[in-house]
């Protein structure tokens, strides 16, 4: 199993690498099976990967630019996503001569921008490839059309034919763990 983790981490460190100098980006990491919020590195190892001095890290974090996630000790841990951040905030600001306000308005409108080519690309797929349902906050997901989806729906019994194109609330009849019967909220689009 630490043979596994060690491999996984290696790959992650490889993933860092390529995003630092060009050859990746962050949702191309992500489309091949990269987790890129996963807290893999430490600060030592992330200041190495995006070629910053380790005291530059926690001034980032404490002026907020790139907030680390936090293991249960409290000790900074780093993500592909921080790192590539890291990364282009050095570059901003040694190369471009950018002060670390205009850094944050920078990382925060790519953020924003690589959001909108996320949403772009799910609306640009077939009609019908996405089943809209409610969370347990009651807040609306999108749920990709996929094998375990067809199933679901077998599972409660409904013809996909037969629901409206607007909100229905189904009894999908209880829950596998027999702790009674839920309501699915589905949306179908027209």
């Amino acid at each position: 199993m630490a043979r596994v983790a060690q491999q996984v981490r290696q790959l992650y460190e490889m993933c860092a690498v390529a995003l630092v100098s060009g050859r990746a980006h962050l949702d191309g990491a992500s489309e091949v099976g990269f987790d890129v919020e996963l807290p893999v590195f430490t600060v030592g190892r992330a200041a190495e990967l995006a070629h910053i001095h380790p005291q530059t890290l926690r001034q980032y974090d404490r002026l907020g630019l790139v907030v680390p996630q936090r293991t249960d000790g409290g000790a900074r841990r780093y993500s592909l996503r921080d790192v590539s951040r890291l990364a282009h905030a050095q570059q901003l600001s040694q190369d471009e001569g950018i002060n670390l306000a205009g850094i944050t308005r920078i990382l925060e409108l790519e953020e924003e921008n690589r959001e909108l080519r996320r949403q772009v690309a799910r609306l640009r797929k077939p009609s019908g490839s996405s089943v809209f349902a409610a969370d347990a906050d009651g807040g609306i997901v999108e749920i990709e059309r996929s094998g375990s989806a067809r199933r679901w729906r077998r599972q409660i019994h409904v013809d996909p034919r037969a629901l409206p194109a607007r909100r229905e609330r189904y009894d999908d009849g209880g829950t596998d763990d027999g702790s009674g019967s839920q309501a699915v909220v589905v949306w179908r689009m027209a």
